[in-house]
């Protein structure tokens, strides 16, 4: 821009001190709209990484407390794995010199200018950010060693292909009318083919389908809460920061259109789940329980619907994507329970569902979509039916082939005894919640002590005779004994803690 303005200036004597001051003040222009384009990339990038910290918390409640550990090291390696496989392969074949299908120019950023290297970092965070996807859907039972292999492949590959094809100058799609503003199809739609194909070639979990099948429940809601509120606000620098720039005329209204679409869609669709769920049928949910962990993947899926369209729509456009987003992502969500799919994260509903929905919803309501009769509306709608196609089918074929073979050389699953004794001992010797962790050492000894001097009142037959227990030294007994599961009198210490509890009450 500044190039241009200096371009089309009238020509000015070197001679003058005046004209010398004007190109300096121009050329100085030039060099604050790319430093603040730089600048905006390297920001925007640092707050979508954050959003690996949301995943790993999302992750984490979401499985058992055995299984805690062994989803945050693959959070954290989707971001040192990813992070070599994108330097080594994964930019060049998506952004470097080459044909309308893949780049094949840029190895390990060779030649990349300095500057550039901000896009690099901006493109690495979505790049992390589908592998991390998988890792949700196969959680709880994934071999480590198949985990390090597809995590590689999404980010070093598979990824990066459909990133070429759709976000380049050369790539098939971007030469037609496919539009995909910041990822439903490019990033969402890939991860959750993915994250299907991983999951029905990898199986269940033991014990959650079948005659004797149970519902398997995440062991801490207030970590999957955290995780998803970081989620939510990553989406808004997610698909504001896909604008790519600051600098030039209409940056500032794109953004603030983004954002507030994706603010409002994820609203619209946590809303539509959240009362689905509610008023439902009776089967579905008898008890009619109004559900926080639905209604969150209910917003985020209503948030990655808007990634196609988000700087193009009216705001009621995001209203009515939101809305449409969270009855899709509760239809696939039972969908995927009544065909025996197992996905601890629902991230083929969200991720895949919401993809797909985007890329529809973006030719519909855009402002001279369908519903404004615009003139190339259905060419949109066209390509990016064609476009999902074409990253259903690459992800797919792919993953099959990737997922089989882990299988077949029995790296994709650990061992019955492994996924029943939990992956953080058995795997990684470091367990979340360590029961050690449980005792507070200056308490111990009191507690013993206390212990000597009252089991014997305790253990009368005659509850309501006098005694000199008092409740302090219940709440002593129960917070700080070591775990009564590995205590030879089990039977007697849970006997002793009700009676104490009796006594209190009694006391009150």
């Amino acid at each position: 821009m500044a190039d241009q303005a200096i371009n089309q200036s009238t020509p000015i004597s070197n001679t003058t001190e005046q004209d010398v001051d004007t190109r300096d003040l121009l050329s100085n222009f030039g060099i604050l709209q790319h430093n603040m384009d730089v600048f905006f990339l390297i920001i925007i990038g640092m707050l979508i990484f954050f959003m690996q910290g949301g995943f790993a918390l999302l992750e984490a409640g979401a499985v058992r407390s055995k299984n805690t550990t062994n989803i945050l090291i693959k959070n954290i390696l989707d971001v040192f794995i990813g992070g070599f496989a994108y330097w080594i392969v994964g930019f060049p074949l998506a952004y470097g010199e080459g044909n309308h299908f893949i780049g094949y120019s840029g190895w390990m950023s060779i030649g990349l200018e300095p500057e550039h290297l901000a896009f690099w970092f901006f493109q690495f965070v979505f790049a992390a950010t589908t592998a991390t996807i998988v890792s949700g859907a196969l959680a709880e039972r994934c071999g480590f060693g198949a985990y390090l292999v597809y995590s590689a492949v999404l980010t070093g590959f598979v990824y990066p292909v459909v990133s070429h094809w759709c976000w380049t100058d050369i790539g098939w799609l971007a030469n037609h009318n496919f539009q995909d503003f910041a990822g439903s199809g490019v990033v969402h739609l890939t991860a959750g083919i993915a994250a299907l194909v991983g999951c029905v070639i990898l199986g269940p979990r033991l014990g959650r389908f079948g005659p004797n099948s149970r519902p398997i429940s995440g062991h801490s809601v207030p970590l999957t809460a955290l995780g998803g509120f970081i989620l939510l606000f990553g989406f808004l620098a997610f698909n504001g920061g896909s604008q790519g720039s600051i600098s030039q005329e209409g940056d500032a209204a794109g953004i603030a259109v983004a954002v507030v679409n994706t603010v409002i869609a994820g609203c619209s669709a946590g809303i539509i789940v959240l009362l689905m769920h509610r008023f439902t049928s009776p089967c579905v949910n008898p008890e009619h329980h109004w559900s926080f962990l639905l209604t969150l993947n209910g917003a985020l899926t209503g948030m990655v619907a808007l990634c196609a369209g988000c700087n193009d729509m009216p705001i009621w456009g995001g209203v009515v994507t939101g809305g449409v987003a969270g009855i899709i992502y509760y239809i696939i969500h039972h969908l995927m329970i009544k065909m025996h799919v197992d996905d601890p994260l629902d991230a083929v509903a969200v991720h895949g569902g919401g993809g797909i929905w985007g890329l529809i919803a973006v030719a519909l309501f855009r402002h001279d979509g369908i519903v404004f009769q615009g003139e190339n509306a259905m060419e949109t709608l066209k390509w990016n039916g064609i476009g999902m196609l074409a990253i259903i089918g690459w992800t797919s074929v792919l993953c099959i082939i990737m997922f089989s073979l882990l299988r077949y050389m029995g790296l994709l699953r650990v061992s019955t005894e492994v996924e029943l004794r939990g992956l953080d001992i058995m795997k990684h010797g470091e367990s979340a919640y360590p029961a050690d962790a449980w005792q507070e050492e200056q308490y111990v000894q009191g507690t013993k002590d206390a212990w000597q001097e009252h089991k014997q009142c305790v253990l009368q037959e005659d509850i309501t005779a006098s005694h000199p227990c008092t409740s302090h030294i219940v709440i002593l007994m129960y917070w700080t004994l070591p775990d009564p599961r590995r205590c030879k009198n089990h039977k007697m210490i849970q006997r002793v803690e009700l009676r104490f509890m009796s006594f209190s009450t009694l006391d009150l």
